[in-house]
């Protein structure tokens, strides 16, 4: 039997979906990477301004501000990191396509949290030193930035480019 049989021809590749989940994880790892150091920091940081001085002289819906934004970071610390703990759960037992389903999920999901995280710090910290109006309009426009890079463009640049999976159904994600 031909180990191309499953190659989609029509993607420019010529791989079988084996390979393609392979490629399809190391892309994703990639991705990771950026997105796992990103929380991490961001979480990090967060941490540490509940033991500042100034963090008393907060007012109540800045403190509430801040416990979101905490538990965003988190979140999304948390979802960035789960594909490597499904990783070893699921070594050697041939759940690849899981591993990639699985894993893009979480991404899109900590991406989700990390944008709005990074939406209420920027609302906290305008918060902070302007007041509520200026908290209001800092996230807002952190949001619709966000938005726009992150969703509509992505989306727009997707549009009337077909899905190559070469038929396989473990490669929808």
């Amino acid at each position: 039997m031909d180990a191309r049989r499953d190659a989609d021809p029509a993607d420019g590749r010529d791989e079988t979906s084996t390979e393609r989940l392979d490629r399809n994880w190391d892309g994703l790892l990639q991705e990771l990477r950026v997105l796992q150091t990103g929380t991490q920091l961001l979480t990090g940081f967060l941490l540490t301004i509940a033991f500042q001085p100034a963090f008393g002289d907060l007012e109540p819906w800045q403190r509430g501000l801040y416990l979101g934004v905490v538990s965003l970071a988190v979140v999304s610390t948390v979802l960035v990191l789960m594909p490597v703990s499904l990783h070893r759960v699921l070594f050697r037992r041939r759940a690849m396509a899981e591993l990639v389903r699985w894993g893009d999920r979480m991404v899109r999901l900590g991406l989700t949290a990390t944008g709005l995280a990074i939406a209420g710090v920027l609302a906290l910290v305008f918060g902070a030193t302007v007041g509520p109006v200026a908290a209001v309009a800092g996230g807002g426009v952190g949001l619709l930035l966000m938005a726009v890079l992150w969703v509509a463009l992505p989306v727009s640049l997707r549009r009337g480019r077909p899905r190559h999976t070469a038929g396989d159904p473990r490669l929808e994600a």
